[in-house]
């Protein structure tokens, strides 16, 4: 895991400098409200703040994390908990639309390391594992600093107990400097 995650940071900082003397750079920061459906009827919400950038119009990476609240259900008499935190890096394609290129939709793909957390009445186990993150939204840019975005994700893990399919409906902001 940890190989893969160099291995994609290691991939970004040679896109950044690449298009460093293009000057198109663009750091962000951003927030985001999340809905997480899982295949055995548990449901999260959660929020994510990410750190990214545009290296141009059409192409960025961006680093998140992800908390979720504590989801309950009463399943065969015993009340079960749980919740997750995830973190790890997404690459995002672009394509701008119109003239003023202030409509984008976007696909995205990436990879994330997601640590699950299960309690009931006799024990808690947790459980972590790699997420294979595919996705696509749009993203509508109100001036060159503030942008909202929404975007549809599924994820499939490896390694999780019973976790194995994930989808994701987020709708965010960010900030460009």
């Amino acid at each position: 895991m940890k190989k893969t995650i160099a291995l994609l940071v290691a991939a970004s900082a040679v896109a950044f400098a690449a298009n460093a003397s293009a000057k198109e750079y663009t750091p962000y920061v951003g927030v985001n409200y999340n809905y997480t459906e899982m295949r055995d009827d548990f449901d999260f919400n959660s929020y994510s703040v990410t750190v990214g950038t545009d290296y141009n119009k059409y192409f960025g990476t961006e680093l998140f994390y992800q908390n979720s609240n504590k989801d309950h259900k009463l399943i065969d008499g015993d009340k079960e908990k749980r919740d997750f935190d995830a973190y790890g890096l997404d690459v995002y394609g672009y394509l701008p639309l119109g003239c003023a290129q202030k409509f984008a939709p976007f696909v995205t793909a990436g990879i994330a390391n997601y640590d699950f957390d299960y309690a009931d009445n006799a024990e808690k186990v947790s459980d972590n594992g790699l997420g294979y993150r595919l996705g696509a939204g749009v993203q509508y840019k109100f001036d060159n600093n503030i942008a909202i975005r929404a975007l549809g994700r599924y994820v499939w893990t490896d390694k999780l107990q019973g976790q194995d399919h994930l989808s994701e409906f987020s709708l965010g902001a960010r900030y460009s400097f």
